[in-house]
């Protein structure tokens, strides 16, 4: 199979009631109702070869989870055309559940009242895992993901770390061929971001499955992501490298400065663009190319507490896409 997943024309809307506030609001609605279509989809297409992780990014509402429910059954679409390993998903036939897994940010799968292990055993007679499979996988997966202390432990009594790498181990117990991660790193600090990426990156390449990534987080698409698909309101506006994308239309880099007296912030006008100042902490905006450059010259001349370096805003990229209205790369 050449391609693992297809979408052509794809169309999903919601028909949605309108309630004005207040208790005759809701009276008038629950007497005369009245419906507005929410368009969430609108005729989006793309495909994904076997064993590409593409990150699937966009603003909020841009119709990126909705993307994924329907192409792991969730949804039914209003029109269109969707295949995940030769399968059509909303059928949701035993032979395709097996193959894919859907593993949202700060969404719930494990019993909360029980330690993690008995929700794996659960998992292992619902999609009838064989023992010794089942053992080679979940031992393989605990090593990985450094929880072998953590398996017996109620699950209301971990981090919201600990939490999600257990998430993804019963998310990955059947050894699903397609992985639709949604936000895996939402609300993890900076080490449980890290190690969640270094993880996803190593079963991409030691598997082969082929992995879809929504994220807000530049970080995840940085350390993962060849080709990126950008969607905003509904439409797919830029599908190719991620390279090309942060070349093109994420030139610069942000530095947050945090200073610790006084001193003449004029000055910093002639390494970057100052784009907020709320006194000890600077906002500066530099170009791409020279920001190890930059930083450097900062630290040396101003009284600085503390630097650190990010990437803009998805969204900011989404918009700098949006208005140069660039085609579609297939």
């Amino acid at each position: 199979m050449d391609r693992t997943i297809i979408v052509d024309h794809l169309v999903k809307n919601f028909e949605v009631k309108e309630k004005e506030p207040g208790i005759t609001g809701s009276l008038k609605s629950f007497l005369s109702p009245k419906k507005k279509i929410v368009r969430a989809l609108r005729n989006i297409s793309f495909t994904i070869q076997p064993g590409e992780l593409v990150g699937f990014i966009g603003p909020n509402g841009a119709g990126k989870t909705t993307t994924l429910k329907v192409l792991s059954g969730l949804l039914y679409p209003t029109a269109g055309f969707a295949q995940v390993v030769g399968f059509d998903p909303w059928e949701k036939k035993a032979e395709f559940l097996k193959q894919i897994s859907l593993v949202m940010g700060q969404k719930n799968q494990l019993w909360w009242d029980l330690p993690a292990l008995e929700t794996f055993e659960l998992l292992k007679a619902i999609y009838e895992i064989p023992q010794k499979e089942y053992e080679e996988s979940l031992k393989e997966l605990v090593e990985l993901l450094d929880l072998k202390n953590l398996l017996t432990t109620q699950v209301r009594k971990l981090s919201l770390g600990q939490r999600m790498r257990l998430e993804l181990v019963a998310a990955l117990l059947h050894r699903p061929k397609i992985l639709f991660l949604d936000e895996p790193t939402l609300g993890l600090d900076l080490i449980a971001q890290q190690r969640m990426r270094d993880f996803i990156y190593d079963y991409n390449r030691k598997t082969q499955a082929t992995i879809l990534l929504t994220s807000h987080n530049m970080n995840d698409l940085v350390d993962l992501a060849r080709r990126v698909i950008v969607i905003d309101e509904g439409q797919l506006i830029f599908d190719g490298a991620f390279e090309e994308l942060t070349n093109r239309f994420a030139k610069e880099k942000i530095i947050k400065l945090s200073f610790s007296q006084e001193a003449d912030l004029k000055e910093l006008e002639k390494i970057g663009r100052v784009k907020k100042i709320s006194f000890p902490e600077v906002v500066l905006s530099v170009p791409r190319t020279t920001t190890s450059v930059a930083a450097a010259e900062i630290l040396q001349n101003f009284p600085i507490a503390d630097l650190t370096i990010e990437e803009i805003p998805i969204e900011e990229i989404v918009r700098k896409v949006f208005r140069r209205e660039l085609k579609i790369k297939r």
